[in-house]
């Protein structure tokens, strides 16, 4: 299979590329291929244009968009990888989906809405906070989220959620041993998810 790695966060040596990279290493030792997307190292522009809009006005994806859905036209999991802004993702991946998963890749119009061209692919999720795990299951914070983004896209697009991995607690001096602790937790949802790997690694 191949897996989009989508990662949103400008520093490279973030706990979030870190858990992109530990992720894209559990399916490439099984055989997996990672096409990584690091929207910030790519400069990729979040702001809808005029013309990506349907309307009576006519309809134009941009060169860069369209070069982005066609790298994506192959892969089986799209795997984002972010960290929370004001308990949401950030502009810059809300704004990849606006550009990339709307009208002529994630659905197409149809009679009376809308129709998903991405059914039978799946979509995972890790993300991460300050916040402890306890008060991100408390508050309802992570299902809020999904509601309004992992779900909301997978109905939209016909994806299917495998898993949101929600990585708490995650402060500017946690220690190595609590970032191994939560890197492992990314290769346990790995094999969670795709159970040929999490088969294979056990070996």
């Amino acid at each position: 299979m191949r897996h989009a790695v989508i990662i949103a966060h400008p520093n490279p040596k973030s706990f979030t590329h870190s858990v992109a990279r530990a992720y894209s290493a559990a399916i490439a030792s099984q055989g997996d291929e990672a096409v990584e997307r690091d929207l910030y190292a790519m400069d990729f522009d979040p702001c809808l244009k005029r013309e990506e809009i349907p309307t009576g006005e006519g309809y134009q994806i941009a060169p860069d968009a369209a070069a982005e859905r066609l790298a994506l036209a192959d892969i089986d999991v799209f795997a984002f990888f972010y960290p929370w802004w004001f308990n949401a993702p950030p502009a810059i991946l809300k704004g990849y989906v606006d550009r990339i998963f709307s009208t002529g890749f994630g659905y197409r119009p149809s009679f009376g809405g809308t129709e998903p061209m991405l059914t039978g692919r799946k979509l995972i999720s890790f993300s991460s906070s300050g916040a402890p795990d306890r008060w991100v299951q408390q508050t309802g914070a992570l299902s809020n989220l999904m509601t309004v983004f992992d779900r909301h896209l997978a109905a939209v697009c016909g994806l299917q959620v495998v898993d949101h991995l929600h990585l708490g607690g995650v402060i500017p001096d946690i220690t190595p041993e609590s970032v191994e602790d939560m890197l492992e937790q990314v290769r346990a949802a790995v094999g969670r998810a795709f159970p040929q790997v999490g088969a294979t690694a056990s070996v």
